[in-house]
């Protein structure tokens, strides 16, 4: 049993920045691949980033490269998305996930956030 809960989004203009938190309610996070995803309108949910459940690993999708980064304290329960260089088709909701596998398909992942509303917009 995970729950999770995502803060920090909001409205900022293209090449701003955001920082996206995820805080767990579990104390077993180091069992966990954390995720962090977007849904856009009329759009299949998108893996942005993963990271392993040491910390040593992570993955990006490749329209995010360069731009974001995930990290965890597992200590705190918590997963986070630095979002830097934001455009405006980063603008979605998203969602931090929970899962077993090392992946950024969405239905590997067994436990979800409610979601965050990030919009880019000038």
């Amino acid at each position: 049993q995970v729950q999770l809960v995502e803060s920090g989004g909001g409205l900022v203009q293209p090449g701003g920045s955001l920082r996206l938190s995820c805080a767990a309610s579990s104390d077993t996070m180091d069992d966990y691949v954390l995720g962090w995803f977007r849904q856009a309108p009329g759009k299949e949910r998108e893996g942005v980033a993963i990271i392993s459940s040491s910390g040593r690993s992570t993955y990006y999708t490749r329209s995010v490269k360069g731009r974001f980064t995930i990290s965890r304290d597992n200590a705190k329960n918590a997963v986070y998305l630095q979002m830097n260089s934001l455009k405006p088709e980063d603008t979605a909701p998203y969602y931090c996930a929970a899962g077993r596998d090392f992946t950024l398909r969405a239905s590997s992942y067994d436990y979800w956030g409610q979601g965050t509303q990030v919009t880019v917009s000038s």
